[in-house]
């Protein structure tokens, strides 16, 4: 029988902090989406120009993800985590506040950046409680995130509807959000050294009969079978190590960073989940931007049907964040790659040949639950490759990936000048069949 452990009252607390920081970060993306419209007509700005500031957005993002990484290696994710929410909450005052292009460009930039390095100082953060927590759970992470954006969403539209001025209804979120950032902080857990925890962050690990250590199936580490966990283990199991930090051995393999991989092999490591994290991207960019427009296009949808494409497709991501952290828990995270990517690949393929709005809107349900769970699964492999710069590896996978959530509705677009909308969706299908042919790329390391 392998006994589970369990964990105590400070990885509770911080878990629970962190998906407050989770959906702190989709309130604040949904507060300037719901006023884009307001915002535009008090700038004076085109449809065009909008769309370069939006590009000058994302870049800065970028720029803030790729900087944040070196920064949370240097002095931990908590610190990081609680400066870039700050300067997110505070800068999404900026864009309420424009009166024109030039203000308006350098506002977008900053709340960008913000945003850019919060993406990833969070992510690592999530990662190590996840470490911590010693089995999957960086999956509903992001549901939440997707949940703080319908909050979000739902109070910036009754703000609007009761006709509230934007800058009361964006200094208010700031206030509120900079408060909430203050009281999480303390909360949440410190690295050691290489981003593990610290050995008095960590829960200490008790026996239990459950016999519900995550399997690894497949490629993924092989079974540990007959070996038992220690009755307990004090905090002490998790002590520094010379550059790294030495993680108990009775650790689960998927959870445990691999010591094993040298700076070159990582590096190949960290393109290839890169990659797969740009193909997974680049589809959920196209839903979003292109779902709606091509069940009009393909099917004839009045223009309130069309959104009950994307509305399928965010509902079904959504609900399946929730529920992937159990699966990977199950079945391993090659299993939820693989799968989730076939079906949504077939997903497409059912949008590509439907004629039917019903069955459109089926083949956009598969898409969202296949999705849901691969990019969670990507973040927790790059957390833990073994390196004493886990944050900066999750910056690199994550800028790479952002560019494909960017670039995918591009390519579409281009595309449609030579073929249907539907025909393009080919793209991302390819793309996501791609991901469940390397879905072993995010295989845990092996047992030793």
């Amino acid at each position: 029988m392998v006994l589970s452990p369990t964990v105590d009252r400070p990885v509770r607390v911080a878990r629970a902090a962190v998906f407050t920081v989770f959906a702190l970060n989709g309130f604040l993306l949904a507060m300037w989406v719901v006023h884009i419209p307001v915002i535009t007509d008090r700038t004076g700005v085109s449809k065009s120009t909008l769309g370069m500031f939006i590009l000058l957005m994302a870049g800065a993002g970028i720029a803030g993800m790729r900087l944040a990484g070196p920064l949370a290696d240097r002095f931990g994710s908590r610190a990081l985590v609680g400066t870039a929410a700050c300067i997110a909450s505070v800068a999404v005052v900026g864009p309420g506040l424009a009166t024109g292009p030039l203000g308006l460009a350098p506002a977008l930039a900053c709340f960008g950046f913000g945003n850019g390095a919060l993406d990833v100082s969070m992510n690592t953060q999530a990662v190590l409680v996840e470490r911590a927590y010693r089995r999957p759970i960086m999956a509903a992470f992001h549901a939440l995130f997707s949940g703080g954006g319908l909050l979000g969403s739902l109070l910036g539209a009754a703000a609007l509807r009761a006709g509230w001025d934007i800058r009361m209804t964006l200094v208010l979120a700031a206030v509120g959000c900079v408060a909430l950032t203050l009281a999480l902080v303390p909360r949440l857990l410190r690295e050691s050294g290489s981003g593990a925890a610290a050995p008095h962050d960590l829960a200490s690990v008790h026996a239990t009969d459950l016999d519900d250590a995550p399997p690894d199936h497949g490629t993924d580490a092989p079974p540990d079978h007959g070996t038992t966990a220690p009755a307990s283990a004090s905090r002490h199991d998790v002590m520094p190590h010379g550059s790294e930090a030495v993680l108990p051995p009775h650790l689960p393999a998927g959870e445990r960073p691999d010591p094993h991989l040298s700076a070159r092999d990582r590096g190949r490591k960290v393109f290839a989940l890169a990659a797969v994290a740009f193909a997974l991207l680049l589809a959920e960019g196209v839903a979003a931007d292109w779902s709606a427009l091509q069940m009009r296009e393909h099917l004839g949808a009045d223009a309130a049907t069309a959104a009950l494409a994307f509305g399928a497709f965010s509902t079904t991501m959504t609900i399946g964040r929730f529920g992937t952290d159990r699966v990977s828990h199950a079945f391993g995270r090659v299993a939820v790659v693989r799968y989730g990517s076939l079906v949504a690949a077939v997903g497409l393929g059912v949008i590509v040949v439907s004629p039917w709005i019903p069955l459109t809107l089926l083949g956009w349900t598969m898409a969202g639950l296949g999705l849901a769970g691969g990019i969670p699964q990507i973040f927790t492999a790059a957390g833990n490759l073994g390196s004493a710069r886990a944050a900066t590896d999750m910056s690199r996978v994550f800028s790479i990936g952002y560019l494909g959530l960017l670039a995918g509705p591009t390519i579409i677009g281009w595309l449609t000048a030579v073929m249907s909308l539907t025909k393009a969706m080919v793209v991302p299908m390819i793309a996501i069949l791609l991901c469940c042919r390397y879905a072993n790329v995010v295989a845990p390391p092996r047992a030793d």
